[in-house]
């Protein structure tokens, strides 16, 4: 490579990462006590579970990689002191939930369920991925906690798993569940609307009157929030499901809409239009 063509590649590579950079400077990481040692934290993609104590701490998805230093002083914070990491646990394999493994893998195991290292590794051979991998779950035990990981199948993407805290009466749902929003189904990566809704019936047997429920995205919720999104999705689906008997095309169904009702619903990345396409294309 000439030198002028290898001076030009590093200012594009520097480019890209200054930009990278400055999306995610004005981030703040807001940190919430749940229940005993359990916190979430909030930044920019998917929520963080979090479990601290003196055994180390196990976190729950760590958002992007320009993120870490702040999810890492928030985690100060939060234990007045420098505790080691010593687990992640993804849900799935999306960016903006596995985006500081890298960073994090320094000190901590990076688990997940098979599917996931599979797709992570399509773009990385070897960096951030997860070294302990399940087929249907797992259960750790730290701080006095019981923490049981379970994968559920062909719902948000195919490799989607819940974490739950069960002294601390705490779920994480991972991307199974967008609080008052309508959800992203990853079609392309095995995900899918009947077996979404599978997994959210599923679920609900599971979840009692007093469990904490954080979702992938959006507040810290309860029981009842979570069965208002599974009204939400089987309600809008059922919607689609009528125009589309009657002869509907996809088009004039955007158009008509789903009614007044659902438009809360709506937000920038999946809009009521986009929410549509979703069911009408997969079901």
């Amino acid at each position: 490579m000439k030198p002028s063509s290898l001076f030009f590649l590093i200012i594009s590579l520097f480019s890209v990462q200054t930009l990278a950079d400055d999306r995610f400077k004005d981030v703040q990481i807001k940190v919430q006590h749940i229940n005993l040692n359990v916190y979430v934290l909030y930044g920019a993609g998917g929520n963080i579970g979090v479990l601290v104590g003196t055994e180390g701490m196990l976190l729950i998805d760590d958002q992007f990689e320009p993120l870490a230093p702040k999810i890492e002083k928030a985690l100060i914070n939060v234990t007045k002191q420098k505790q080691k990491i010593k687990y992640v646990v993804n849900t799935h394999y999306h960016g903006d939930h596995t985006g500081s493994n890298n960073y994090f893998a320094k000190s901590a195991s990076i688990l997940a369920h098979e599917n996931v290292r599979k797709r992570m590794s399509v773009k990385s051979k070897d960096s951030g991925l997860p070294v302990i991998t399940y087929e249907d779950g797992i259960k750790l035990h730290l701080n006095q906690e019981r923490i049981h990981v379970k994968h559920l199948a062909a719902g948000h993407t195919d490799g989607d798993s819940v974490v739950y805290f069960e002294k601390a009466n705490v779920w994480h749902f991972g991307d199974l569940f967008f609080e008052s929003r309508f959800p992203f189904i990853d079609v392309k990566s095995g995900g899918s609307i009947e077996g979404y809704i599978t997994n959210l019936n599923a679920l609900l047997k599971k979840v009692n009157d007093d469990a904490k429920i954080i979702p992938g995205h959006g507040k810290l919720t309860d029981k009842n929030g979570f069965k208002r999104f599974i009204e939400m999705i089987k309600s809008t689906k059922n919607i689609i499901v009528e125009k589309k008997r009657s002869g509907m095309t996809k088009q004039q169904v955007i158009e008509s809409g789903l009614g007044e009702q659902w438009k809360v619903w709506d937000w920038s990345f999946i809009t009521e239009q986009r929410w549509i396409e979703t069911l009408y294309d997969n079901i």
